[in-house]
């Protein structure tokens, strides 16, 4: 499988070791103008996201009233290749960004492996377990998120707002009534967010310390009580309970509102047609369309998340360095 290899990007070298100044610093000095482009190509799979409603729409409002086969054979080949060129550009994203992230990681290990290399030369050691730690398991969340720092809020947020407006256009007032339930996200999530952050610093600085503590555990150590390793054990088993408690919590409201939000068309749009004032086209286009929005919103919440965490450990390995 040698031939789906692509080479990692030639990340150019500034001669200076100091940190980037902040997590989209280090984004920008990791991938450059690619964002531009892997940002244009976010906003295209943001675009294409608003067609299947208004085909589905029509085929149910157009093609089955007025049993026109001739029409539902073109929306139906609209629809496929609408499908298809979404499908093409989700995949060229998710390819460059994963390039994107792997190329800064490896850049970064490269760099972090040699000012450890030089900073041992100079005082005769160090943290060797700290030194473990964030070269080999946190720089992989900090440069995972390269790839997606700048294109996934673009890709998300477009398809929101394409979304949300061909709902406005066609039918304001379901889709105004509907779109409160998203609302308490917007103010919950963050609020919940900042208290997992405080404790994602928290266990970084535990598994750090805990990585120092097994380096320096001899090898013979037969009693283990004296290390203390039981107590940070315990320590990061207590920090991910908590984190768990708080973060499957803020999940299950989530999903709550976005099933709320169906629930509110169905029972207003199904008043609206028994009264004429709209088509049963509009309610099932509304139903797709929240379908659709649930899916951009969770990625949005776990992209805050990511974000949170990679801002976390990007300043604890700027400390570190």
């Amino acid at each position: 499988m040698a031939f789906l290899t692509i080479p990692p990007r030639a990340i150019p070298t500034t001669g200076d070791d100091s940190p980037a100044a902040s997590l989209f610093g280090y984004v920008w000095r990791m991938s450059g103008h690619h964002q531009v482009w892997i940002c244009s190509l976010a906003l295209a799979v943001a675009a294409l996201s608003m067609a299947p409603l208004e085909l589905q729409r029509r085929i149910v409002d157009d093609v089955v009233v007025d049993k026109e086969l001739g029409l539902l054979l073109g929306l139906g080949a609209a629809f496929l290749l609408v499908l298809v060129l979404q499908g093409a550009c989700k995949f060229v994203l998710r390819i460059y960004q994963g390039w994107l992230s792997e190329s800064a990681i490896r850049y970064s290990r490269d760099h972090l492996a040699r000012i450890h290399e030089c900073r041992t030369a100079e005082d005769g050691g160090g943290a060797e377990g700290q030194a473990v730690s964030v070269i080999g398991t946190e720089i992989d969340k900090l440069g995972g998120f390269v790839g997606e720092g700048l294109s996934q809020p673009f890709v998300n947020v477009g398809m929101l707002v394409a979304i949300v407006g061909y709902m406005v256009a066609v039918e304001p007032l379901v889709a105004l009534f509907s779109l409160l339930f998203l609302v308490p996200q917007v103010i919950v999530v963050p609020l919940v967010q900042r208290r997992i952050n405080a404790l994602v610093e928290e266990r970084v600085s535990l598994v750090r310390a805990l990585s120092d503590t097994l380096a320096a555990l001899p090898q013979d150590c037969r009693d283990l009580r004296e290390s203390g390793l039981h107590g940070q054990l315990d320590g990061i088993y207590g920090n991910r309970i908590r984190t768990f408690v708080l973060k499957f919590g803020l999940k299950a409201l989530v999903n709550l509102l976005n099933g709320l939000a169906p629930l509110s068309v169905l029972l207003i749009g199904g008043y609206l047609v028994i009264q004429g004032e709209t088509t049963i086209g509009v309610v099932v286009a509304f139903l797709s369309g929240f379908d659709r929005l649930a899916a951009p919103l969770r990625e949005l919440i776990a992209y805050y998340r990511v974000a949170s965490h990679a801002n976390v450990q990007h300043a604890m390995i700027a400390r570190w360095i």
